[in-house]
Protein backbone atom coordinates (compact mmCIF):
# COMPACT_ATOMS: atom_id res chain seq x y z
CA UNK A 1 0.00 0.00 0.00
CA UNK A 2 1.24 3.53 -0.64
CA UNK A 3 0.07 7.15 0.82
CA UNK A 4 0.84 10.57 -0.24
CA UNK A 5 2.22 13.62 1.27
CA UNK A 6 1.57 17.44 -0.78
CA UNK A 7 3.27 20.32 0.23
CA UNK A 8 1.60 23.84 1.01
CA UNK A 9 -1.79 24.05 -1.41
CA UNK A 10 -2.39 27.93 -1.00
CA UNK A 11 -5.87 27.35 -3.20
CA UNK A 12 -3.91 25.65 -5.35
CA UNK A 13 -6.85 22.69 -6.17
CA UNK A 14 -6.00 22.17 -9.64
CA UNK A 15 -2.43 21.06 -8.75
CA UNK A 16 -4.01 18.96 -5.55
CA UNK A 17 -6.53 17.46 -8.34
CA UNK A 18 -3.60 16.49 -10.39
CA UNK A 19 -2.16 14.58 -8.02
CA UNK A 20 -4.67 13.52 -6.79
CA UNK A 21 -5.99 11.99 -10.14
CA UNK A 22 -2.40 10.67 -11.57
CA UNK A 23 -2.49 7.96 -8.70
CA UNK A 24 -5.93 6.65 -7.75
CA UNK A 25 -4.82 3.18 -6.46
CA UNK A 26 -3.28 5.11 -3.77
CA UNK A 27 -4.90 4.89 -0.16
CA UNK A 28 -5.15 8.13 1.36
CA UNK A 29 -2.75 11.49 1.74
CA UNK A 30 -1.32 14.03 4.45
CA UNK A 31 -1.16 17.58 3.56
CA UNK A 32 1.68 19.88 6.40
CA UNK A 33 -0.95 22.36 5.49
CA UNK A 34 -1.73 26.00 4.30
CA UNK A 35 -4.59 24.69 2.19
CA UNK A 36 -6.99 26.80 2.21
CA UNK A 37 -7.08 29.76 -0.64
CA UNK A 38 -6.27 33.56 -0.31
CA UNK A 39 -10.63 33.58 0.02
CA UNK A 40 -10.77 30.91 2.53
CA UNK A 41 -11.81 27.94 0.53
CA UNK A 42 -11.12 24.68 0.79
CA UNK A 43 -10.61 21.58 -2.01
CA UNK A 44 -13.63 18.82 -2.47
CA UNK A 45 -10.23 15.93 -2.71
CA UNK A 46 -11.12 13.07 -4.74
CA UNK A 47 -9.65 10.70 -2.10
CA UNK A 48 -9.01 11.12 1.59
CA UNK A 49 -6.87 13.90 2.36
CA UNK A 50 -5.45 14.55 6.20
CA UNK A 51 -4.15 17.69 7.05
CA UNK A 52 -2.73 19.98 9.54
CA UNK A 53 -3.11 23.55 10.24
CA UNK A 54 -1.11 26.03 8.77
CA UNK A 55 -0.50 30.05 9.18
CA UNK A 56 -3.19 30.94 6.66
CA UNK A 57 -6.39 28.93 7.24
CA UNK A 58 -9.85 29.44 7.61
CA UNK A 59 -9.62 29.17 11.31
CA UNK A 60 -13.17 29.93 12.30
CA UNK A 61 -13.93 27.09 10.33
CA UNK A 62 -11.75 24.64 11.71
CA UNK A 63 -13.26 25.96 15.26
CA UNK A 64 -16.44 25.03 14.01
CA UNK A 65 -15.79 22.21 12.68
CA UNK A 66 -13.54 19.83 14.63
CA UNK A 67 -12.16 16.66 12.98
CA UNK A 68 -13.97 17.47 9.83
CA UNK A 69 -15.33 13.86 9.43
CA UNK A 70 -17.20 12.56 6.46
CA UNK A 71 -20.70 13.59 5.82
CA UNK A 72 -19.88 17.22 7.33
CA UNK A 73 -19.81 19.06 4.25
CA UNK A 74 -15.95 18.23 2.96
CA UNK A 75 -16.61 14.63 1.93
CA UNK A 76 -12.90 13.47 2.05
CA UNK A 77 -11.29 16.39 3.98
CA UNK A 78 -10.13 15.04 7.25
CA UNK A 79 -8.48 17.78 9.72
CA UNK A 80 -5.43 16.70 12.18
CA UNK A 81 -5.86 18.84 15.28
CA UNK A 82 -2.60 19.79 16.96
CA UNK A 83 -1.46 17.92 19.64
CA UNK A 84 -3.27 14.90 18.05
CA UNK A 85 -3.27 11.15 16.31
CA UNK A 86 -5.10 9.27 14.44
CA UNK A 87 -4.28 5.69 12.35
CA UNK A 88 -5.13 6.06 9.03
CA UNK A 89 -5.14 2.59 7.15
CA UNK A 90 -2.88 0.90 9.54
CA UNK A 91 -0.63 4.39 9.54
CA UNK A 92 -0.32 6.37 12.96
CA UNK A 93 -0.08 10.05 11.93
CA UNK A 94 0.33 12.69 14.56
CA UNK A 95 0.03 16.55 14.01
CA UNK A 96 1.45 19.57 15.17
CA UNK A 97 0.26 22.59 12.84
CA UNK A 98 0.89 26.58 12.48
CA UNK A 99 3.92 28.78 13.42
CA UNK A 100 6.18 28.75 16.39
CA UNK A 101 6.01 32.25 18.50
CA UNK A 102 7.21 33.01 21.65
CA UNK A 103 5.30 35.07 23.01
CA UNK A 104 1.77 32.88 22.92
CA UNK A 105 3.90 29.50 23.42
CA UNK A 106 2.90 29.23 27.04
CA UNK A 107 -0.99 30.22 26.41
CA UNK A 108 -3.05 27.53 26.72
CA UNK A 109 -4.53 26.69 23.50
CA UNK A 110 -7.90 27.70 24.21
CA UNK A 111 -6.96 31.41 24.82
CA UNK A 112 -5.17 32.53 22.47
CA UNK A 113 -7.48 35.52 20.78
CA UNK A 114 -8.77 35.98 17.51
CA UNK A 115 -10.66 38.83 15.90
CA UNK A 116 -14.11 38.75 17.50
CA UNK A 117 -13.32 36.07 19.90
CA UNK A 118 -15.76 37.20 22.63
CA UNK A 119 -18.53 35.51 21.09
CA UNK A 120 -18.21 34.32 17.86
CA UNK A 121 -20.46 31.48 17.14
CA UNK A 122 -18.98 28.36 16.09
CA UNK A 123 -19.52 27.52 12.05
CA UNK A 124 -20.98 24.44 10.54
CA UNK A 125 -19.21 23.49 7.45
CA UNK A 126 -20.24 24.13 4.45
CA UNK A 127 -20.36 21.43 1.66
CA UNK A 128 -18.88 22.69 -1.74
CA UNK A 129 -15.50 25.47 -2.09
CA UNK A 130 -17.63 28.14 -0.60
CA UNK A 131 -16.30 31.83 -0.60
CA UNK A 132 -16.16 33.34 3.14
CA UNK A 133 -15.86 36.67 4.26
CA UNK A 134 -11.25 37.49 4.24
CA UNK A 135 -10.28 38.07 7.65
CA UNK A 136 -6.80 39.25 9.21
CA UNK A 137 -5.16 35.94 9.47
CA UNK A 138 -2.03 37.93 11.38
CA UNK A 139 -3.90 38.88 13.75
CA UNK A 140 -5.28 35.60 14.47
CA UNK A 141 -3.47 34.01 17.42
CA UNK A 142 -5.01 30.52 16.60
CA UNK A 143 -2.36 30.29 13.69
CA UNK A 144 0.49 29.37 16.38
CA UNK A 145 0.55 25.87 18.16
CA UNK A 146 1.82 26.11 22.14
CA UNK A 147 3.55 24.27 24.59
CA UNK A 148 0.55 22.03 26.24
CA UNK A 149 0.10 20.81 22.30
CA UNK A 150 4.25 19.96 22.20
CA UNK A 151 3.66 18.15 25.23
CA UNK A 152 0.64 16.29 23.97
CA UNK A 153 2.86 14.96 21.07
CA UNK A 154 5.91 14.41 23.22
CA UNK A 155 4.28 11.84 25.19
CA UNK A 156 3.07 9.72 22.22
CA UNK A 157 5.20 6.58 21.23
CA UNK A 158 4.49 4.47 17.82
CA UNK A 159 3.76 7.08 15.69
CA UNK A 160 4.61 6.23 12.13
CA UNK A 161 4.38 9.85 10.29
CA UNK A 162 4.86 13.20 12.22
CA UNK A 163 3.66 16.49 10.45
CA UNK A 164 4.34 19.27 11.33
CA UNK A 165 4.37 23.27 9.47
CA UNK A 166 7.33 24.55 10.95
CA UNK A 167 11.02 22.91 10.35
CA UNK A 168 13.25 21.48 13.01
CA UNK A 169 16.26 22.92 13.13
CA UNK A 170 18.45 23.89 11.70
CA UNK A 171 16.98 24.16 8.39
CA UNK A 172 18.69 27.50 6.64
CA UNK A 173 16.91 30.23 4.87
CA UNK A 174 18.67 33.21 2.89
CA UNK A 175 18.45 36.35 4.96
CA UNK A 176 19.68 38.67 2.65
CA UNK A 177 23.00 40.33 2.50
CA UNK A 178 24.74 36.66 2.15
CA UNK A 179 23.47 36.08 5.44
CA UNK A 180 21.83 32.48 6.27
CA UNK A 181 19.12 32.12 9.12
CA UNK A 182 18.30 29.18 10.54
CA UNK A 183 14.51 28.99 10.56
CA UNK A 184 14.38 25.88 12.10
CA UNK A 185 12.05 25.39 15.41
CA UNK A 186 13.55 23.67 18.51
CA UNK A 187 10.04 22.74 19.76
CA UNK A 188 9.65 20.17 16.81
CA UNK A 189 13.71 18.55 17.69
CA UNK A 190 11.45 18.32 20.80
CA UNK A 191 8.62 16.32 19.42
CA UNK A 192 10.74 14.37 17.18
CA UNK A 193 13.03 13.21 20.06
CA UNK A 194 10.77 12.07 22.27
CA UNK A 195 8.19 10.46 19.87
CA UNK A 196 11.00 9.00 17.20
CA UNK A 197 8.08 8.75 14.67
CA UNK A 198 9.58 7.01 11.31
CA UNK A 199 9.31 9.62 8.96
CA UNK A 200 8.89 13.44 9.70
CA UNK A 201 7.54 16.08 7.01
CA UNK A 202 7.37 19.82 7.24
CA UNK A 203 6.15 22.68 4.98
CA UNK A 204 5.81 26.27 5.24
CA UNK A 205 9.38 26.77 3.31
CA UNK A 206 8.23 25.86 -0.02
CA UNK A 207 11.68 24.22 -0.79
CA UNK A 208 11.96 20.32 -0.97
CA UNK A 209 14.64 19.20 1.10
CA UNK A 210 15.88 15.94 2.81
CA UNK A 211 18.06 15.75 6.38
CA UNK A 212 18.33 13.03 9.18
CA UNK A 213 16.76 14.97 12.49
CA UNK A 214 17.85 13.95 15.92
CA UNK A 215 17.73 10.20 13.98
CA UNK A 216 14.51 10.91 12.20
CA UNK A 217 14.30 10.84 8.37
CA UNK A 218 13.13 14.70 7.67
CA UNK A 219 11.49 15.87 4.84
CA UNK A 220 10.42 19.27 3.99
CA UNK A 221 7.80 19.56 1.35
CA UNK A 222 7.55 21.81 -1.86
CA UNK A 223 4.67 23.57 -2.80
CA UNK A 224 1.63 21.19 -4.44
CA UNK A 225 2.14 22.83 -7.77
CA UNK A 226 6.28 21.58 -7.67
CA UNK A 227 6.28 18.48 -6.00
CA UNK A 228 4.99 15.83 -3.82
CA UNK A 229 5.77 12.15 -2.21
CA UNK A 230 4.63 8.82 -2.54
CA UNK A 231 5.85 6.78 0.81
CA UNK A 232 5.57 2.65 0.71
CA UNK A 233 3.58 2.01 4.10
CA UNK A 234 5.86 -1.22 4.75
CA UNK A 235 8.91 0.02 4.38
CA UNK A 236 8.12 3.24 4.67
CA UNK A 237 10.49 4.34 1.99
CA UNK A 238 9.57 7.39 -0.15
CA UNK A 239 9.79 8.68 -3.43
CA UNK A 240 9.56 12.56 -4.63
CA UNK A 241 7.59 12.88 -7.95
CA UNK A 242 7.28 16.61 -10.25
CA UNK A 243 3.35 17.37 -10.01
CA UNK A 244 2.20 17.05 -13.41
Amino acid sequence: MQFGVVGDVHGDFDALDRVLARHPDVAFWLSVGDVASADLRYPEPVAPLYWIQGNNEDFEYIRGTPGLQPGDGHRNLHFLPNGSRTAVGGVVVAGLGGTFAPTWYDTPAAELPYPGSAGVKARTAVAGPVVRPARPVRDDKRRHFVREQVEALAAMRNVDVLLTHEAPRPFFVEAGAGRRLDAGKTAINEVMVAMRPRLHFFGHHHRFSEATRDGVPSIGLDLVSHSYVLVEAQSFSYEKLDTP
